[in-house]
Formats: C-alpha cells, structure tokens, sequence
C-alpha cells in the first residue's frame, strides 16, 4: 500500500468516527466517550505519520507552493491535536456543549481531510513518484504499527 492509499484510508475511517459521533445523542454517556477515544488514538497515529514522514518529504521535494502547504497542514493539526480534541474530552459528553464542540471538529477536520485529499496528495504524487510513495507507504505501516502499539 503506497503512502497516499494508506493515508485515505485513515481519512476515511476519521470520516466514520466523527459521522458516528456527531450521530449520537446527548443520552449517549458511554459511547461519546468511546468513540472519542477511538478518534483521538486515530488522529494521533496519522498526525504522526504525516509529520515524520510525508510532510518533511513533500517541503523537501517541493518549492514555495509545498512549503505553504507543509506549514498550513501542521497548523491545522496542531489546532486539532492542542485546541480542539483536548476540550472536546473535558467537556460533559451528556451535554449540548458536547454536540457543538462536535461539530467544530468534524468541520475542522473534514475541511483538513478534503484539502490534503485535493491538493497535498496530487502534489506528494507527482514530486514523489509511485516508487517514493511505495517506499514511503512501507515506512509508514512500520511506524503506523509501532505507534499502535504505544497507543494500546
């Protein structure tokens, strides 16, 4: 699986969690706080995947456009990983401030997901190549599974 696929694919299950999340109700006190959980662990691999590997990868490879995308990308996660997601879990999961805090992150990280997936992933493949993100997939799944394992 090549670098971009992998990352889809936890696009695509980020996008499920939050559906799930923003689908539930305010009586929902056990799962909230699960799937919360399972958001934050997902997010917190796949930050780490991108800034480690693709990022650094993609500024290198690129010129000025790159590097403006490099530093919105890490912003947008640092505004997730150090704002967001740490006042999402402070706040009473049974609660309408709950609901609304919500629906920021997913709008947050659904805005992320649809500008990685229209520009940086076109950008990473053609200044990559299909053998770079080959070898940059590889890479990835061998941190992907060292970073699960912290996180279990």
């Amino acid at each position: 699986m090549n670098a971009i696929e992998l990352l889809t694919k936890d696009h695509e299950q980020v996008r499920h969690l939050l559906q799930r999340l923003s689908e539930t109700t305010n009586r929902a006190s056990k799962l909230r706080p699960e799937l919360l959980e399972k958001l934050e662990r997902l997010v917190a691999v796949h930050t780490r995947l991108e800034e480690q590997l693709l990022y650094p990868r993609l500024k290198e490879a690129g010129g000025e456009d790159a590097a403006i995308m490099y530093y919105e990308a890490k912003e947008e996660h640092r505004a997730v990983d150090s704002l967001v997601l740490p006042d999402l879990k402070n706040t009473e999961p049974t609660s309408e401030e709950f609901a609304g805090r919500v629906k920021v992150c997913k709008e947050l990280l659904e805005h992320h997901v649809e500008e990685e997936e229209k520009e940086l992933f076109p950008c990473a493949e053609q200044l990559l190549g299909k053998e770079g993100l080959e070898k940059l997939g590889e890479e990835m799944q061998a941190l992907k599974r060292q970073l699960q394992a912290e996180h279990e």
